[in-house]
């Protein structure tokens, strides 16, 4: 009786937590690619609409509802310096975080390289991902191009995290081929190897569905589709 006591006094000090809830970090590329056209040539932006501006569009929308469930952070890369392997943590997991985030993707100035792996793995350090739960999804429309190893340090991180997924959103350029299989299988590989997924998208639209799958909260949203106060809408 005793040790029932007890265990109950212990769930109810520390409840479990709901869905979604573990901290997030972003990470989002700028390297000089982004700077391209949209979604390519043959595509509805091309030659209007900057790549980092339609990813830019959909992360306003999408990221309000996601930063209420949990805290986000954001590191960057490729901003900046042309041609430079360079990283910026710009925001560590915040609650509310959607307005700071936006503030520090919209000042971004694409122009250098794609150091992928290590932008991954500081976003990892960042989360704690030794000691707790964590979620990383990344951003990008290009491939490994600054000497790191995607797929050795996928298995590292998956090898010594607590629980960490990481999502990868691949920005696919219509009729351009820069980003070959070796860099897809790159970017399979950090998703994979750590329990979450490689989503290629080409349209804004589907930028946005990746998002929210990524980012956001499927069982909350499927509660909150499934509500009879939506059904009698």
């Amino acid at each position: 009786m005793l040790v029932l006591a007890g265990t109950r006094g212990a769930a109810a000090a520390e409840p479990d937590k709901g869905p979604c809830t573990e901290d997030a970090m972003i990470v989002f590329d700028a390297s000089g690619s982004m700077s391209g056209d949209g979604w390519g040539y043959g595509s509805e932006s091309a030659g209007s609409v900057p790549r980092i501006d339609k990813v830019r569009t959909a992360m306003r929308e999408i990221l309000p509802s996601v930063t209420r469930f949990r805290r986000v952070g954001l590191i960057t890369y490729g901003s900046g310096a042309w041609n430079q392997c360079s990283i910026r943590l710009d925001l560590k997991p915040t609650p509310n975080a959607a307005d700071r985030i936006m503030a520090a993707i919209d000042a971004l100035r694409p122009a250098g390289r794609t150091p992928l792996t290590d932008a991954v793995a500081q976003a990892a350090e960042v989360l704690d991902f030794r000691h707790k739960p964590g979620l990383i999804v990344v951003l990008t429309d290009g491939e490994e191009t600054c000497g790191g190893s995607p797929c050795s340090t996928s298995e590292k991180l998956h090898a010594e995290a607590n629980q960490l997924t990481i999502n990868v959103i691949g920005l696919r350029v219509k009729n351009y081929a820069w980003m070959g299989d070796q860099g897809i299988i790159d970017a399979k590989c950090l998703a994979e190897k750590n329990g979450g997924q490689y989503l290629p998208v080409d349209t804004l639209a589907g930028l946005r569905e990746a998002l929210e799958k990524t980012l956001g909260c499927p069982m909350v949203t499927e509660a909150t589709s499934n509500s009879p106060t939506r059904a009698n809408r």
